[in-house]
């Protein structure tokens, strides 16, 4: 019995749509948090969350490692935009400003090397006022010949 797949584009903007919708099916943790994942592209992504209150911390801020998750969730939807499995192998951030209760925070995600197995992305954080929260930079590792996509079968 065969299952019938669709094909894979072929086109850049589509494959990379292609690939988010298949990364969001199963991202739990995103879906969890309330994540928007709003804009995708080769190499790009733009991803949006709501401060709620239960990611506020002792100091009535938004938790740094949940500015991170937001950070970290642009930089994996953008460096598997490609339909080539790629994970994270390193990150840093610099935590800039305050996420207050209710702010509206978005990251932004570019591509600033991809080459081999290794890349290396850029991801702005910034607020509804388009104050910058957070600067993360990610290094990325990709498994050659392992796709995102199903495959057709036969």
């Amino acid at each position: 019995m065969s299952h019938y797949h669709p094909s894979i584009p072929t086109d850049p903007q589509a494959l990379a749509e292609a690939c988010r919708d298949a990364m969001w099916a199963g991202d739990r943790a995103c879906q969890a948090l309330g994540l928007r994942v709003l804009q995708v592209a080769p190499g790009r992504a733009t991803v949006s969350m709501t401060v709620r209150e239960d990611m506020v911390n002792g100091h009535a801020i938004c938790h740094g490692g949940l500015i991170a998750t937001l950070a970290d969730s642009a930089f994996a939807y953008a460096c598997n935009a490609y339909n080539e499995v790629t994970v994270a192998s390193g990150f840093s951030i610099e935590l800039l400003a305050p996420a207050q209760l209710g702010d509206e925070l978005t990251a932004s995600a570019r591509e600033v090397s991809r080459g081999g197995r290794a890349g290396l992305y850029d991801i702005e954080v910034c607020n509804q006022q388009g104050r910058v929260v957070a600067q993360f930079r990610g290094r990325s590792h990709t498994f050659k010949g392992r796709s995102l996509l199903p495959q057709a079968s036969g």
